[in-house]
């Protein structure tokens, strides 16, 4: 395994973390205590969680995989072992309805009760990285490129108000660092320098989308990474399970966008068409594809940590085991041939 410094700290994660959405809902507890038993056998020591999980969500299984990871952690004894990732659900539509009320904001009392709540399904005193799980404003995250202006938005917590909220639970000892996802640059560097003005925690990751289909992240958000140490947590390094390529002649009747079609934000033509050419790319290199496409989000400087997921055991051993490969050169450049062709179809 290879690891990473989280952000500015001195904690070291693997620079593979392991994805538990699916507990709960594709995958049973017992299931997910193999993963985990696994995962920590290859050196993974970063596991990453969210209130919201699982997906997708709904009120029956929320915070059932947080309990899983809790179980896991109660039975196994090993907290010191590993470095532990949640999440507090921002406000949304219909689909967060249930999450305390429809009510989730990111003020002291949503911040207060949301992690009182993520502690006690997880068993432990404490969250190694508290994140915000997608802004509380209205912006472009979530499939959506381009930024429209909302006129009628709501009133908005004040970023200190949060990171004050954010202050007081490391104060408490209940979260050591914070960090964000699906944020964009703007929001990023709202968080940097109030918290720099106003000596409060700054952060030490953005949790974003990246892969073959989504390099987004790379026109606003790399440059920060390198100039205030605020490394990316890769999710969705697959797309979805896309560039596998399972899904380009017949789909497996079991996989996630099988049996959840609505999630198609790699599913569109452009998207069908670069993963295509990856695809065959990586067989005509004798590489499995779903490993070439992690192990070029593995390389990236801008990463602190790749988050893998998987439904199946056989899943979960190709994908930690990406960390080992080393993409060519001219691989490099014939990734880069296709990304010119096909740029970012899946933001």
């Amino acid at each position: 395994m290879k690891y990473s410094k989280l952000g500015s700290s001195d904690l070291e994660v693997s620079r593979i973390c392991l994805g538990t959405m699916t507990y709960g809902e594709q995958n049973t507890e017992q299931e997910g205590h193999q993963q985990l038993d696994y995962a920590l056998e290859q050196g993974v020591n970063f596991i990453d969680t969210a209130e919201l999980y699982a997906i997708p969500p709904r009120a029956e299984t929320y915070g059932e995989t947080e309990r899983i990871v809790g179980s896991w952690l109660k039975r196994r004894g090993r907290r010191d072992d590993i470095v532990l990732a949640s999440k507090i659900a921002g406000p949304g539509p219909d689909w967060v309805s249930h999450i305390r009320g429809g009510h989730t904001r990111f003020d002291a009392d949503n911040i207060s009760q949301a992690l009182d709540e993520s502690l006690r399904r997880l068993q432990t005193d404490y969250i190694d990285l508290y994140q915000l799980h997608w802004p509380e404003r209205k912006t472009n995250y979530f499939g959506k490129l381009g930024y429209q202006a909302d006129d009628a938005e709501a009133e908005l917590t004040p970023v200190y108000e949060t990171l004050q909220a954010l202050d007081k639970a490391v104060q408490a000892g209940k979260i050591r660092y914070i960090g964000l996802s699906n944020e964009t640059p703007w929001g990023i560097m709202q968080f940097i320098w109030t918290a720099k003005v106003l000596n409060l925690p700054s952060l030490v990751t953005v949790q974003n989308p990246y892969s073959l289909l989504n390099r987004t992240y790379e026109v606003g958000c790399a440059e920060i990474s390198h100039r205030e140490q605020v490394g990316l947590m890769a999710y969705s390094p697959l797309g979805f399970g896309v560039l596998t390529g399972k899904y380009l002649d017949a789909a497996p009747s079991d996989a996630r966008l099988t049996r959840w079609p609505h999630y198609a934000r790699y599913s569109n033509e452009q998207a069908v068409a670069a993963t295509r050419k990856y695809v065959e790319l990586a067989r005509r290199h004798n590489l499995d594809p779903a490993q070439m496409a992690l192990a070029y989000v593995n390389s990236r400087p801008f990463l602190t940590a790749n988050i893998i997921g998987a439904t199946d055991m056989q899943q979960l051993k190709n994908n930690i085991a990406s960390i080992e490969l080393e993409l060519s050169e001219t691989l490099l450049d014939e990734i880069e041939a296709i990304h010119r062709q096909h740029p970012n179809p899946s933001p």
